[in-house]
């Protein structure tokens, strides 16, 4: 566990180094050992951690100036199921038999100079991501889960008509 969290500390220094977070959004993982269901290896874990960690970053910073968002994942159920290969990768194979289904519990905290706007928690669910247009069809890994985010986000964050004017 340790060696994540340092390698998901280093990434997000160099991410801000580099200008790729936004300065309002923090992401900790809780526990991410005990997550239900990401890569069994660490350098996978990582690479999958740091990936949601910077979707959340590009949501974040459509936030009014000014506010800050603070997402405390507590457990990531990922779209399918992974088995391990001898190969470089190991291989996630998703179906819709109804079980695979993408998951992530979180909290949530949008805060503006020290007072708290919202906050709460969240069970992220997506049990039709299957049967759904668009993003599906991208070669993103996380393509699922990223959709239930940006829904999440859309509708409890920042409402869509809100965020359209932005």
């Amino acid at each position: 566990m340790n060696t994540v969290i340092r390698h998901l500390a280093a990434a997000g220094l160099l991410a801000l180094a580099a200008g790729g977070a936004a300065a309002g959004t923090t992401v900790n993982y809780i526990e991410p050992d005990r997550f239900s269901d990401v890569p069994f290896t660490n350098w996978e874990r990582d690479e999958v951690l740091k990936d949601l960690t910077d979707h959340f970053a590009r949501l974040g910073a459509q936030l009014p100036p000014g506010q800050d968002l603070r997402i405390d994942v507590k457990d990531v159920d990922l779209a399918g199921r992974e088995y391990p290969t001898r190969g470089v990768r190991d291989l996630r194979v998703v179906r819709s038999n109804g079980v695979d289904w993408p998951r992530i519990d979180l909290h949530y905290t949008v805060e503006q100079d020290g007072n708290v706007l919202r906050s709460g928690d969240a069970q992220l669910r997506d049990m039709s991501f299957m049967d759904r247009i668009g993003r599906a069809n991208d070669s993103d890994s996380l393509r699922y889960e990223k959709r239930m985010i940006d829904d999440w986000f859309y509708t409890t964050i920042l409402p869509r008509d809100r965020a359209a004017r932005r």
